[in-house]
């Protein structure tokens, strides 16, 4: 294993992205909503289209989680996984395995009106203590909020976990809810981040009322930040038991997690949020770390897929595509 190379392409991304967002750092959500529109139909413009071509990256990071009936399948080596991009398979080139690994973590908070009922705020707070209080030294943790329209990161990434407990408790409910705008903003949050293993948790009550950006164009932004997204959905008693297929949001917000390679827990205000809060640091640890380069050339989405030769019956987690180059020779 190459950790060197990992992070290294790791550095070129968050660097590549950092360039593309500084031009666009003060365009809103809804500015985002029109150029994706544009890209869709050939003509990327705007700050979505600068945002495409510079997450259009020389490797591709791809965080896989192995699951089998007994627990999570540790101890793969490299020559275990194979990888396919658009049907066609690529050898992986670097690797990385492990639970001690550092993480980064993006925690969005849902800050609307909404989430000042029923404890709601309360659970979410519980969950960054819980996930604070597992951190490791070399860990780190950015937080932001959105409601009303705005989204605000309150603390960059910082080792210092004082300092996000103390922004924690200044929490409280207020305005309109926008998801999906909050979700698009993601990227912009974690390219700061240190480590190969970095995903986001969005914390949230589920119910979108104010978004310019819609469901699929969020996902599609973030898809490109090859960044896994956690979603805990605080619902109360009776929003879980009618949580049925017709329930939009949560469906919305379940592809979100699915899409990326993260999961999604929906837990109640009193149940629930330590277990679903331990449970996705625990998957991110357990992750393996592929990576391969890309060449110049075209950019478009491609389709990813992974498999595992292990032991028994496996389920595989991971993202389901990049935004980029083809496979190409590293450089």
């Amino acid at each position: 294993m190459n950790r060197k190379t990992i992070r290294r392409a790791a550095a070129a991304f968050a660097t590549a992205v950092f360039v593309a967002l500084a031009a666009a750092a003060q365009a809103p959500p809804g500015d985002e909503a029109e150029a994706a529109q544009e890209a869709q139909e050939g003509e990327p413009t705007g700050p979505v289209g600068q945002f495409s071509e510079q997450l259009s990256v020389s490797w591709v990071l791809v965080p896989v989680l192995v699951r089998s009936d007994d627990g999570y399948v540790e101890g793969l080596e490299k020559d275990a996984f194979r990888l396919w991009v658009d049907d066609e398979r690529v050898p992986v080139v670097d690797f990385e395995s492990g639970a001690t690994a550092p993480v980064s973590l993006v925690f969005l908070q849902d800050l609307s009106g909404s989430m000042a009922n029923a404890d709601k705020l309360t659970a979410s707070k519980q969950a960054l203590a819980y996930l604070l209080s597992r951190a490791r030294p070399d860990d780190e943790f950015a937080l932001a909020s959105f409601a009303g329209g705005r989204l605000q990161v309150e603390v960059p990434f910082t080792r210092d976990a004082q300092v996000l407990a103390e922004a924690m408790e200044l929490w409280t409910g207020w305005g309109t809810t926008a998801i999906h705008d909050a979700v698009a903003w993601i990227p912009r949050i974690v390219v700061e981040g240190r480590h190969p293993k970095r995903a986001a948790v969005l914390v949230s009550d589920g119910l979108d009322n104010a978004s310019e950006l819609s469901a699929e164009d969020a996902r599609e932004v973030v898809r490109r930040a090859q960044l896994p997204v956690y979603v805990l959905e605080i619902r109360q008693l009776g929003d879980l038991q009618a949580a049925v297929p017709s329930d939009s949001y949560a469906l919305l917000l379940k592809e979100l997690a699915r899409s990326t390679g993260g999961r999604y827990f929906a837990v109640r205000p009193d149940d629930g949020i330590a277990e679903a809060a331990a449970g996705l640091l625990e998957e991110l640890r357990r992750q393996y770390v592929l990576a391969f380069p890309t060449q110049p050339g075209e950019i478009d989405y491609r389709r990813l897929k992974v498999e595992v030769d292990a032991p028994g019956h496996v389920t595989i987690y991971h993202r389901r595509g990049y935004r980029g180059g083809l496979p190409g020779a590293a450089r």
